[in-house]
C-alpha cells in the first residue's frame, strides 16, 4: 500500500482560478486576514485583465482610452491586444488634433478681440468740465413796518362846558364864520382899493410963511 504526503493529497484537491472572479472567490475564501485578502485581490488583477460579462463572455476595460473591449477569454489574445493598441492609437491622433484645434480656435479669438479694440488716439479726449452752480445769495426780507394809525378823537363825554366840548365848540364856530363872512370881506376889500384908485389926489399942505 502507497503513502500519499498531506501536501500531495492537498494540492490533488486544489486548482487554479481560471478568470478573476474565480481568483477573488478564493481570495475571499481562504484569506486568513484583510491584509492577506488584499495581497491575493491585487494578485488577481494583475493575473486576468477581463472581467466576466452577465450574458457571457468577457471584456476588457482599458483606461487611458475609457473604453470597453469585448474579449474571449479572461485575458485579450494577441490579436485582441493589437486592436486595442490600434484604437488606443487612432485615440491618441483624435485627441491630438482636438488639441490642435482647440488651441487654434483660442488664437483667433485673441485676434478678433484685438481687432476689435479701439485703438487708443494721441488726442486726448476733452475734459468735461461741469460748473459748480454759484452759491445762492439769501433773500433779504424787508421788515414790514406797522402802517400809523389815526389817533381816536377823546371821547369828550357829556358835559358841555369842559374844556374838550368846549375847543371843538370855538372851532366849529371859527369855520362858521370863514364861510358866511370870508368871501364878503374879501370883496370889500378890493372894492375900496379900487375906489381909492380913482379919487383925485389930495393937494399938498402949505406951511405959512
Amino acid at each position: 500500500m502507497a503513502l500519499v504526503s498531506v501536501d500531495a493529497h492537498a494540492g490533488w484537491w486544489s486548482r487554479a482560478p481560471v478568470d478573476f472572479e474565480d481568483c477573488a472567490a478564493g481570495a475571499e475564501k481562504n484569506a486568513t486576514s484583510s491584509e492577506e485578502k488584499g495581497r491575493r485581490l491585487t494578485a488577481c488583477e494583475a493575473r486576468f485583465a477581463g472581467r466576466r460579462k452577465p450574458g457571457g463572455g468577457y471584456t476588457y476595460y482599458d483606461f487611458m482610452q475609457n473604453r470597453h473591449f469585448d474579449i474571449a477569454g479572461p485575458n485579450p489574445t494577441t490579436e485582441e491586444q493589437r486592436h486595442i493598441d490600434e484604437q488606443y492609437a487612432a485615440f491618441l491622433k483624435d485627441q491630438r488634433r482636438s488639441i490642435i484645434a482647440a488651441a487654434f480656435f483660442q488664437k483667433r479669438q485673441q485676434a478678433e478681440q484685438a481687432n476689435a479694440t479701439p485703438v487708443a488716439s494721441d488726442k486726448a479726449d476733452p475734459v468735461n468740465i461741469r460748473l459748480a452752480p454759484a452759491p445762492k445769495t439769501p433773500v433779504k426780507r424787508l421788515a414790514v413796518l406797522p402802517r400809523p394809525r389815526p389817533k381816536a378823537a377823546p371821547h369828550c363825554g357829556d358835559d358841555i362846558l369842559s374844556a374838550c366840548n368846549w375847543s371843538r365848540i370855538s372851532t366849529g364856530v371859527q369855520d362858521l364864520k370863514n364861510a358866511l363872512f370870508g368871501s364878503l370881506a374879501k370883496t370889500s376889500t378890493n372894492d375900496a382899493q379900487a375906489v381909492r384908485a380913482h379919487l383925485p389926489a389930495k393937494p399938498p399942505v402949505q406951511t405959512a410963511k
